[in-house]
């Protein structure tokens, strides 16, 4: 009788199986005849293939087995959809008997991180419960199981082997490995009518490159989790999941790492406890938005000011940081031109060039709150990313460097200067504002010391927390201007006006002209390099000449130089842009953040340098620690491999990556290994000390094992 009602199983969905395979258990004795396979045991895992029957009772077409692997602690086996690494496990029967074709159903995944990286799988132990369809109902039949899966903890290990089971003709029930079968049969996943999930919308983006859904529970969701599949190599990142509506609606995006693989159909699993649902939704052409209702709890008090303060001094810092350095040329020719003016006009035109620098940080906090309701991801300096911004900014060099060097004044129409002539003399208002926007602007492609924390709170924040941290910092960037013009006396203490304010106006208008060159560079890559600064160089040196000598023509040759500027503008506008990665040492290899988790595997340390040719701050680091002695020989070292992120122009890769970090600026290392697989993350300004340390502890626990790096 009971195996009668066993063999139906068949047609019958995963919780219907588990239903009535314990209503069958509970009919029978507790122990009759062992249904199981030889174990193979390694010192990850214990596998076996356990059976419901002692044997094929009559006419019984359908037998309900399992693969039950018992894992040792901490180690993991994958789901079918294993997440950015790993590959799930895959049995092939060939050489069984009277097998006409086996179910494979997979329980519901858990999420976990390997190396940084969102993984789904199993942990402790799982049973794959298995429909065994037979050619010829009520026969004898001979399982042969060849296994192959993946076992990681922190190092991955294949495993193969074999597993066989002998089913004879007759009856009986294993009461043991029924119950255990009949356990993870109710936690696979169903079409979401029993557990109460269903999914209003779901979109597929590819810019940014990403999955959204909406969806709906019967009951609040407590715990949910999301795991899409879209195809076999697409992993996605860690999941932004919100709710709403008293936990009866959830929202979630989580960004697709593989853009470039081709998509399939969309199948999403959403869990929640024990309940789990699988379903495949309709693609909707719009981008389901999350409620307001959906965001996040709001910060305390006490965090928001403590953020907010690492915001000013973030900002304060970056004053004195390599990025902000050729903004010197301009905070001092704006001092030099207020030397002899009153103590009220150099104290207004210093609030006003704060006002600059605030003004810029505001538009660019309502540029991150609109670009991030809009779905993209936004991050610290990413302007620098654009072609266009940096063909602007050239320009602007271009013309204040022309400006420095007597080509011409910046100066108002008439019209404008008189009347702000009548409104108390303010004809200077708009060069001092435009002098604080500028330091702003040139500020924004390096990350400095607490500033990382702040922008990262900022960026994953509400938009009054984007505001507020964005206020902060620019009251940091500021505080030398409301320095000044608090103590406008500072600037009385300058020296006299003379021939060295001539010369000092030359070097300051070199350096920007080397920022200029800087950017082109960063616009237009390595190649012709050399050709566009001789002709740049050339040109500017003729006007400097020009510029000492007073000649009255001087006009024509500042017009010229733009004109060789916007010509190279356009060149590099035009022309594919070129990493300097390319010029890196050939030890470097490109950023690949699977193979973070394999190397690692084998035992290797990794190293990350995440950079971009517009950072100066990486620059410097590059330039002042990982290019020097002892550091560039621990990482050419056997056993370490340095690995090369190259941020330049947009990355999906790179940015996702950041992210898991709760990062949004650049520079940013950080250091993998057998002792540290999730990354140590190092500080923004690098020591030589910090990144030896780092490796050293990434690689301990393999030294402590017998083995090296």
């Amino acid at each position: 009788m009971h195996h009668r009602m066993i063999a139906p199983l068949r047609g019958a969905g995963p919780r219907l199986m588990a239903m009535l395979l314990t209503m069958c258990l509970a009919l029978v004795p507790a122990v009759v005849w062992a249904s199981k396979s030889e174990s193979h045991t390694s010192p990850a895992l214990t596998a076996t293939l356990i059976s419901a029957e002692d044997g094929v009772a009559p006419s019984a077409g359908t037998i309900s087995a399992g693969l039950d692997i018992r894992m040792r602690k901490d180690w993991k086996v994958y789901w079918r959809s294993p997440g950015e690494v790993g590959y799930p496990p895959t049995v092939d029967w060939t050489g069984s008997t009277n097998l006409a074709g086996v179910t494979f159903l997979w329980p519901a995944p858990k999420r976990f991180s390997a190396f940084g990286i969102e993984n789904y799988g199993y942990h402790d132990e799982i049973v794959f419960p298995l429909s065994i369809h037979l050619k010829q109902p009520g026969t004898a039949t001979q399982l042969k199981a060849r296994v192959s899966l993946l076992v990681c903890s922190d190092i991955c290990v294949p495993d193969e082997f074999v597993l066989a089971l002998d089913l004879p003709a007759g009856t009986g029930i294993d009461a043991a490995s029924g119950r255990r079968i009949s356990t993870f049969a109710a936690r696979v996943p169903d079409d979401g009518r029993a557990s109460g999930i269903s999914i209003e919308a779901a979109n597929v983006s590819a810019n940014p490159a990403a999955v959204t859904l909406t969806a709906r529970s019967t009951s609040p969701f407590r715990r949910p989790d999301v795991f899409p599949e879209l195809g076999a190599q697409i992993g996605f990142g860690k999941p932004d999941i919100r709710l709403g509506d008293d936990g009866r609606f959830l929202w979630a995006r989580l960004p697709i790492l593989s853009p470039k693989v081709a998509w399939r159909d969309l199948t999403i699993t959403i869990t929640d406890g024990s309940r789990a649902a699988t379903i495949t939704p309709a693609l909707s052409a719009r981008v389901p938005q999350p409620p307001f209702a959906a965001i996040r709890r709001a910060p305390g008090l006490a965090k928001l000011l403590w953020i907010g303060l690492l915001a000013a001094l973030g900002g304060l810092i970056l004053n004195v940081m390599p990025c902000v350095l050729p903004v010197l040329s301009i905070k001092l020719a704006s001092a030099m031109n207020a030397r002899d003016g009153t103590r009220a006009r150099i104290r207004q035109g210093f609030l006003v060039s704060s006002a600059g620098v605030m003004a810029f940080m505001w538009v660019l906090a309502a540029a991150t709150i609109g670009l991030r309701a809009l779905g993209f991801a936004v991050g610290w300096g990413l302007q620098f990313q654009s072609p266009v911004f940096l063909a602007a900014m050239i320009l602007v060099m271009a013309l204040f460097s022309a400006n420095l060097f007597g080509a011409f004044e910046i100066s108002l129409p008439s019209s404008w200067q008189t009347s702000l002539a009548r409104a108390d003399g303010r004809a200077g208002v708009v060069a001092d504002f435009l002098t604080g926007a500028l330091s702003a602007v040139l500020a924004t492609p390096c990350s400095a010391p607490f500033l990382g924390t702040a922008v990262a709170f900022a960026l994953s924040g509400r938009p009054v927390d984007i505001a507020m941290i964005f206020t902060a910092l620019g009251i940091g960037l500021s505080f030398p201007y409301l320095l000044v013009a608090a103590a406008p006396g500072i600037v009385a203490r300058l020296p006299r006006p003379g021939r060295w304010m001539l010369v000092l106006k030359v070097l300051l208008g070199a350096l920007l002209v080397a920022t200029a060159l800087w950017l082109l560079w960063v616009l237009n890559g390595v190649a012709g390099l050399v050709a566009v600064g001789a002709v740049v160089a050339g040109a500017t040196g003729l006007t400097m000449v020009l510029a000492l000598r007073g000649a009255r023509w001087l006009l024509r040759s500042g017009a010229a130089v733009a004109v060789i500027a916007a010509t190279l503008v356009a060149a590099g506008v035009t022309q594919p842009a070129a990493s300097s990665a390319g010029a890196q040492d050939t030890a470097w290899v490109n950023f690949d953040r699977v193979k973070i988790a394999r190397l690692v595997s084998t035992g290797k340390v990794v190293f990350v340098d995440v950079t971009a040719d517009w950072c100066l701050t990486c620059k410097a680091n590059k330039t002042l620690v990982l290019d020097r002695e002892p550091v560039r020989s621990a990482l050419m070292a056997p056993g370490v491999v340095p690995m090369l992120a190259d941020w330049t122009r947009p990355n999906e890769a790179i940015t996702s990556y950041l992210k898991s970090f709760g990062r949004y600026g650049i520079p940013f290392n950080a250091v993998y290994g057998p002792g540290a697989p999730g990354g140590i993350v190092l500080p923004e300004l690098l020591s030589s000390e910090a990144v030896l340390d780092a490796l050293q502890r990434a690689g301990t626990r393999l030294a402590e094992a017998g083995g090296g790096p």
